[in-house]
């Protein structure tokens, strides 16, 4: 079983953990943890410690508004290592019992991209672009530019996205990622998933500049419970991290798409269990989730195929799907509806969320013809469709509205808000808040600026 260890090391080697990244190795910071194979391929991650932003607040509870402290003796930092699947069980009792430097073990779950049941595509991106009335947005000078996208996912072939129509793409080699097990090639990865994202991020911000994160790609010879791609996600989160601390505090633009996530419990620990990721906040990947967006970050992900119509064969959570991150309260989590008739399609997960109970937040446009990374004539589907075409509005709406100017917490608001709710109930398991709705959005800033 692979999991993630937190520990709280002395003060002098969390700050270099923190100062200096990837100079540490998992032996520094831990040391010899009976029973526990260390993984020196992973570099240690600091985290900071959240803490109330009340000075009455709860220090225990993730439900309040927070910060973050990076403070050497606040701070912790995070390895990954193996344990028996055998003996995991009293191993960990034992583990977290006998060294007191240890803050936690969690699960370092197995993460996947989502994908659907066959069907035709219900229209092209062309149809797409019409019904988010791009040519409105790019009129208004909103296309992405200056604004940095990471797709979270499989990585991108930046040669099918120039050849594919919708834009002549650019993949920022520098501020880039890669697991240590996977090739560092921004741009230059497989035709695959990741590929798709992009093109829909591009869709209504073609000059956005794409940031390549493949996480998707880490992959084991060996197969246990629990694999090791979330891990991976807490290390590109941190990156990050850095990358929108280095961006101009008055125009910080950083957004984050996430088409992935978890199908099984049986890739988890249980709900209730302190290691438990799917239902539980103090998780490190959730709360890495949650200081992103603090910092600035608009934070997207997929709501998941497992909609009670049509779920896909992996699915697992035969209740409440959304889960872990996918239902974080300070993201956004998307729904899929065809742009024909603007009607859920059957795979798009129902809320309530496990984390939030109000998810998915809204939808976006999938199942229609257009990146092509999966041959001639096949759709792109499900919510990891729908959540970067959403994101790409999203970093459109920031070329002009930077973080500063518009929180992540406000832009998350004004979405709801503006979204057309076909419900006509405010809110509803199956569609959030409604459809994404550019003209009430665009409608809702110009009021903002006349304030």
């Amino acid at each position: 079983m692979r999991v993630l260890i937190q520990v709280h090391p002395t003060p002098d080697i969390t700050a270099a953990v923190i100062d200096s990244p990837g100079k540490q190795t998992a032996a520094d910071v831990a040391g010899d943890l009976a029973g526990i194979d260390l993984d020196s391929s992973y570099l240690p991650v600091a985290m900071p410690k959240p803490v109330p932003k009340s000075g009455d607040g709860d220090p225990l509870s993730m439900r309040q508004p927070l910060d973050f402290s990076w403070e050497p003796v606040d701070a912790s930092v995070l390895v990954r290592g193996e344990i028996s699947d055998e003996e995991s069980g009293p191993r960990l009792a034992a583990l977290t019992g006998q060294q007191p430097n240890i803050v936690g073990v969690f699960a370092d779950a197995v993460i996947e991209s989502l994908p659907t049941c066959p069907d035709h595509p219900v229209g092209t991106w062309n149809d797409v672009a019409s019904v988010l009335h791009v040519t409105k947005l790019h009129e208004q000078g909103l296309d992405g530019s200056s604004v940095a996208v990471a797709v979270v996912d499989s990585g991108i072939n930046l040669v099918h996205l120039g050849s594919s129509g919708v834009t002549a793409a650019t993949v920022d080699q520098d501020r880039s990622w890669s697991p240590s097990s996977v090739p560092h090639l921004p741009g230059r990865f497989p035709v695959d998933h990741g590929t798709m994202c992009a093109f829909n991020v591009l869709i209504a911000a073609p000059s956005a500049h794409l940031l390549d994160v493949p996480v998707l790609l880490s992959r084991r010879r060996e197969q246990t419970v629990m694999e090791g791609y979330l891990s991976d996600a807490i290390a590109a989160y941190a990156h990050l991290r850095s990358t929108l601390e280095l961006m101009p505090e008055n125009n910080r633009s950083l957004v984050v798409s996430n088409s992935w996530g978890p199908y099984t419990p049986s890739w988890d620990f249980p709900p209730g269990h302190p290691g438990n990721y799917s239902d539980s906040l103090a998780h490190p990947f959730n709360q890495a989730v949650a200081e992103l967006a603090n910092a600035g970050a608009d934070v997207l992900f997929a709501a998941g195929n497992c909609g009670r119509e049509c779920p896909d064969r992996q699915c697992g959570y035969s209740v409440r799907p959304i889960v872990g991150a996918n239902s974080h309260p300070q993201a956004l989590s998307i729904g899929g509806v065809d742009v024909a008739k603007g009607g859920r399609l059957g795979y798009s997960s129902q809320g309530p969320g496990r984390l939030a109970r109000r998810k998915p937040d809204l939808c976006g446009y999938t199942h229609f013809l257009g990146s092509q990374a999966y041959g001639v004539g096949k759709a792109d589907t499900g919510t990891s469709t729908a959540c970067p075409v959403v994101a790409g509005v999203v970093a459109a709406v920031r070329s002009a509205w930077s973080a500063k100017d518009l929180s992540p917490e406000e832009m998350r608001a004004l979405l709801q808000r503006t979204a057309h709710d076909p419900s006509r109930r405010g809110f509803s398991d199956d569609y959030g808040y409604g459809t994404i709705n550019v003209p009430g959005l665009l409608e809702a800033l110009q009021q903002l600026q006349s304030i």
